[in-house]
């Protein structure tokens, strides 16, 4: 009996940033549902037709994407895991074209934003913003335009037959998103975890969220992340988003335990295995002493237009 597809629904189309991550986490053999917005992805989920959710959640230069915030505690579904990617951003064009026929570029506006010195470079370049990365891929192979590039990651090339005229062109290599990984209620499986996902408030007091915080730390839990959020109609009183981490779990039940007494409208969003990152001798990247210049696409570089 042929085993079905895991669905997976996501924001944007395929070969998006969510596709690429929601491959890295559950491998190959899984259904993308395509969605045009966060909310459609829970929707999705809550009406069976989807079995996960992948949602970014934060960008190590963008910051955390606090409307998803919103969301986790609107729908309570349980997060079972999470998975960093690397953003690794590639100029794409139809097969054929050379770099001298381009006149615009078109992608996401902090994927734009995220290759600032590659455009201070080509100063002709026009940009154009979408609302998705791998939708501009997409229409440069709809629409066969050959003075238009793209910029997206491998996948979209690879699925929609573009070639990558210069690879990584983003400004920071170290640019990384994190995705967290959903699912309804009947469809957790108990792991063992060390790392969860809490939101909370406390009283409008002095040193109120410095107990809660002192208990992590007396206790050896991590807390990685913190994130407030305004509680929707009500003046001075904010939702706490937190993750933290441990090496054993009465590490962290003695903390929850703790901090019920300073903490009310406390909610797990998730229990789970926290993303390892894998570290291979090549991708160490080694760099000499001093300011190293990046050399882009060999061409005669034309004058700013006026």
């Amino acid at each position: 009996m042929k085993k079905e597809k895991t669905r997976v629904a996501i924001q944007g189309i395929r070969a998006s940033f969510h596709e690429e991550a929601a491959l890295k986490y559950f491998g190959e053999n899984i259904q993308t549902i395509e969605c045009n917005s966060f909310k459609q992805t829970f929707d999705a989920l809550e009406n069976n037709q989807a079995d996960y959710v992948v949602m970014a959640i934060e960008n190590s230069i963008a910051g955390s994407i606090l409307p998803n915030y919103s969301l986790l505690l609107n729908y309570n579904f349980p997060v079972i895991g999470e998975i960093y990617l690397p953003i690794q951003l590639h100029l794409m064009a139809l097969p054929g074209v050379s770099f001298e026929q381009i006149k615009y570029v078109t992608s996401h506006p902090i994927a734009i934003r995220q290759c600032i010195d590659f455009f201070d470079e080509y100063p002709h370049l026009k940009i154009v913003e979408s609302s998705d990365t791998a939708a501009c891929a997409k229409r440069i192979a709809d629409e066969k335009l050959t003075d238009t590039v793209a910029i997206a990651n491998n996948l979209a090339a690879k699925l929609y037959g573009l070639d990558i005229i210069e690879r990584r062109i983003e400004s920071n290599k170290k640019n990384f998103t994190r995705f967290l990984i959903l699912t309804a209620h009947e469809n957790v499986v108990k792991v063992p975890a060390n790392k969860a996902s809490l939101c909370f408030q406390v009283s409008n007091q002095v040193g109120a969220l410095a107990k809660v915080l002192n208990i992590f730390a007396s206790l050896g839990v991590n807390m990685s992340k913190i994130q407030s959020m305004p509680v929707l109609g009500k003046r001075n009183e904010y939702n706490f988003y937190v993750d933290v981490e441990w090496e054993e779990t009465k590490q962290y039940d003695s903390a929850v335990k703790q901090i019920l007494k300073y903490t009310h409208n406390f909610n797990i969003l998730g229990e789970y295995k926290r993303h390892e990152e894998e570290v291979s001798p090549e991708k160490v990247i080694k760099t000499s002493p001093g300011k190293s210049e990046r050399k882009y696409i060999s061409v005669k570089k034309l004058a700013k237009n006026s």
